[in-house]
């Protein structure tokens, strides 16, 4: 397989959801939710390959595109998988997904009350035994010492960007509210003197 053949296949997928992806960690059988999907950069592999995968967006024209492209793909596919919505208030129903996807969105969370809110309502989709995938940015590895805090309690980055910064202790808080496991060693990582990034692969208990 070419470069050219490997983009057709993968689109602009996040390595490191890609990285679950090799390792088998979703199966045809389960749905499957990009929450905060954006245009659907990392759902082209899921369509193409016939996972059951959905998407929610509050920006319409982002959703009007991950139909698009949804279609072009798998001109059969349902594109009312995807829906215009706020993360933190779904239309769908508790336990509706046995994994959910959130890749780089909830660093944009307005204040810690807004990201437990995102989480939260992530959590109620989330049927008991499911997969939650975090990529966010972390106020882990120093870059806390490196940043401005907000008045709102977001941070201002080194490189330019004003973000909400996961700590530790709110992942552990939040883990135990919604029973939630590590599947494998949580990781950040930095980007020197610019973010750190951080990638958790969890299960929630039955």
């Amino acid at each position: 397989m070419n470069i050219a053949q490997l983009n057709h296949l993968l689109g602009n997928i996040d390595i490191y959801l890609l990285d679950q992806i090799l390792k088998g960690r979703f199966t045809k059988e389960m749905k499957i939710l990009d929450a905060g999907c954006g245009e659907g950069r990392n759902t082209h592999y899921f369509i193409r390959e016939g996972f059951q995968i959905f998407g929610v967006d509050n920006n319409p024209i982002a959703i009007q595109m991950a139909r698009i492209y949804a279609q072009t793909i798998l001109p059969e596919y349902d594109t009312q998988r995807f829906q215009t919505g706020m993360v933190e208030d779904m239309i769908f129903h508790r336990g509706a997904f046995d994994a959910v996807i959130s890749s780089a969105v909830m660093h944009f969370a307005k204040n810690e009350e807004h990201f437990v809110q995102l989480w939260d309502e992530m959590m109620r989709v989330l049927k008991p035994g499911g997969i939650f995938f975090l990529r966010c940015c972390t106020a882990m590895g120093g870059i806390v010492e490196e940043s401005q805090r907000t008045e709102e309690g977001q941070h201002l980055l080194p490189d330019g960007n004003t973000r909400f910064l996961l700590s530790e202790s709110l992942l552990d808080i939040l883990m135990h509210r919604h029973n939630l496991q590590h599947l494998e060693d949580p990781k950040t990582v930095l980007v020197h003197h610019k973010r750190t990034m951080g990638t958790f692969v969890m299960k929630k208990l039955k």
